[in-house]
């Protein structure tokens, strides 16, 4: 998938964030930026203001832009949300999904499902993302898919991070298998389901998170 010169500067900036490279506190010189990246101050201000969006970055006025520290419970609780809100979009899906709208899920199925595509956990996010908007525009409510785009939006760095676990990718894409056999079946329940399974951190998948996300220092002290 084609990204522009801010979405590349935004996924740079978020993987040197989420593996330490730019830590806490940390302030982003958009000079310096703009020298490492080959990129003019249009794509720097855009990325900036999409990192500000996801929680990663905040800017102090007449301070200039610093990495933020994220409240791991935070995250947690962002992650609960986004398990009910794809749970809803499957369910309704399920129940009103049309047969273009199924074809393009299952051509997004078979993408996440390609070789060369789970060998990179970065190109597996973004084809990752296709499935789960096919999902978003298949439950015809737009208010909810609204929502959901948005908080997935802010979990970004976080989900990417996730894909870094070992076996998650090949897990991720067995659970949209899953996913996408019980909305081709009309099961609402069992769509739901599948979905706030797939989102939850939980079991093995909630250990390994709370192990990424202390490596690389994103917790606070007070809720690590």
């Amino acid at each position: 998938m084609k990204r522009s010169n801010a979405q590349k500067l935004k996924d740079a900036l978020e993987e040197d964030i989420i593996n330490g490279r730019l830590l806490p506190g940390d302030k982003l010189d958009h000079d310096a930026l703009a020298e490492k990246y080959n990129v003019s101050r249009t794509p720097i201000r855009e990325a900036v203001q999409q990192l500000v969006v996801s929680g990663l970055v905040i800017v102090k006025p007449k301070k200039g832009t610093f990495v933020a520290k994220v409240g791991f419970d935070q995250l947690i609780e962002m992650f609960e949300v986004m398990a009910e809100l794809e749970g809803m979009c499957g369910r309704l899906a399920a129940r009103r999904i049309q047969p273009s709208e199924l074809e393009r899920l299952r051509t997004a199925l078979e993408r996440c499902e390609d070789r060369d595509v789970m060998s990179d956990p970065d190109e597996y996010y973004y084809e990752n993302e296709e499935f789960h908007s096919c999902i978003y525009d298949a439950s015809h409510n737009g208010f909810l898919a609204s929502e959901a785009r948005q908080l997935k939006q802010r979990l970004k760095p976080y989900r990417r991070l996730q894909l870094q676990a070992r076996n998650r990718v090949s897990n991720s894409a067995a659970e949209h298998r899953r996913i996408y056999d019980a909305i081709a079946s009309g099961n609402e329940l069992e769509a739901e389901r599948a979905l706030k399974e797939h989102v939850l951190i939980q079991g093995t998948r909630f250990s390994d998170f709370v192990s990424q996300i202390r490596k690389f220092g994103h917790a606070t002290p007070a809720t690590a």
